[in-house]
């Protein structure tokens, strides 16, 4: 059988229903693919340059603020700059968007509410109303790659979140090369990808929580997919 590593960057805990999503849904997804994946969780403080060496893809993870953020931003610039396989859910989609504001277009002083909510280059807010626990429908435009992961134009998807893009920088956002290609009934973005990257996806909901054995979460599918090639 094809095997593949895979590191999930994050604190884990057993307790944080979220992480145990994600360890559900990496093996409904990988029973799907018949590979096996060597998963090993990684807090972000023992994030280090044999990452890359030892593992062929990366999940960014919920459960926000990191102990290492500095480190957390390395990883993911690391991935996108060399195309290694990158997912980030709720937490990890943040990140991705903190870090693309940096070092792609060169706000340096970005910032995460988390970290520092008095910074004057919010990039990431608190959300006016928590998505915690919510359901919602989503729109993927038409012919990104999302949408076709997902073989529609529309899922429905629960969030685990209180932070999300500052509506004040969406369009400094937009004037990457970043895709911009979900959002829901509120019209929040929502999923972002990076085209002509192997895979490249962040998603401010928690896809994991909604894959079970019979219905794998096809994010998660095709971002193990991706790992296995690699």
């Amino acid at each position: 059988m094809k095997s593949a590593s895979i590191a999930i960057l994050g604190e884990y805990s057993p307790d944080f229903e979220p992480h145990i999503a994600t360890n559900a849904a990496i093996r409904h997804s990988a029973t799907q693919l018949e590979v096996a994946f060597d998963v090993n969780w990684i807090s972000t403080d023992d994030i280090s340059e044999s990452l890359f060496a030892n593992h062929a893809a990366i999940w960014v993870a919920p459960g926000s603020p990191y102990k290492n953020l500095e480190k957390a931003l390395w990883a993911i610039r690391f991935a996108r700059e060399n195309n290694v396989p990158c997912l980030g859910t709720c937490g990890g989609f943040q990140h991705m968007i903190l870090e693309y504001a940096r070092n792609v277009l060169g706000f340096k002083d970005a910032q995460h509410a988390e970290y520092d909510p008095y910074s004057s280059c919010l990039f990431i807010s608190k959300l006016e109303c928590s998505l915690a626990g919510r359901e919602m429908p989503l729109q993927f435009v038409p012919d990104s790659r999302v949408s076709q992961i997902y073989g529609s134009h529309s899922a429905t998807e629960q969030y685990y979140c209180n932070f999300g893009i500052n509506p004040d920088c969406i369009e400094l956002l937009k004037s990457g090369p970043m895709n911009f290609v979900a959002s829901d009934a509120e019209g929040e973005i929502r999923v972002i990808e990076l085209p002509a990257h192997p895979y490249y996806v962040g998603t401010l909901y928690v896809p994991q929580m909604r894959s079970t054995e019979q219905k794998p979460n096809p994010l998660v599918t095709a971002f193990l997919q991706s790992a296995a090639e690699q």
